[in-house]
């Protein structure tokens, strides 16, 4: 049975200038696309990110336990039933103050700049390539054998 994957919507313009103008302008910091949306990243991972009409924080236990004491935070669900470990959805209050975002992001900077790196992974075209077991290469046809002079 096929897997229908949901239809996301693309992120509000509005939204994705709020979350280009908080993100931290550090050398260290990386603007990507996560799934197609906006994202901070610090060391390979992923600390803020944008999904369909959602600002979402990747914070540590306290941190998060804080923010979702606001209303309308929740816990990020990607898809129904899959929550993602440690992210939270921003609430309104939060992403409609340029100083709170700026001030939430940095926490959620500062959270995952601690942890492990991760390595850069290679595009998808070099690791498809990889897998591929290399063909041995052709042996030069030999040349036909001439026949045989006949004796007189």
């Amino acid at each position: 049975m096929p897997v229908t994957r949901p239809k996301w919507r693309k992120s509000p313009e509005t939204l994705v200038k709020a979350f280009d103008a908080a993100l931290p302008s550090e050398p260290r910091v990386e603007r990507r696309l996560m799934f197609g949306y906006p994202a901070g990243f610090v060391n390979g991972n992923m600390f803020c990110g944008l999904h369909q009409e959602s600002l979402v924080l990747r914070l540590g236990d306290a941190r998060r336990a804080a923010l979702l004491e606001h209303d309308g935070a929740s816990t990020f669900e990607p898809m129904p039933g899959r929550p993602m470990r440690e992210y939270v959805v921003a609430p309104p209050d939060v992403v409609g103050s340029a100083s709170a975002l700026r001030a939430w992001m940095k926490d959620a900077l500062a959270y995952v700049a601690t942890l492990p790196s991760k390595a850069k992974r290679k595009p998808a075209a070099k690791r498809a390539a990889k897998k591929k077991p290399a063909k041995p290469p052709r042996k030069a046809a030999k040349p036909a054998k001439k026949p045989a002079k006949k004796k007189r």
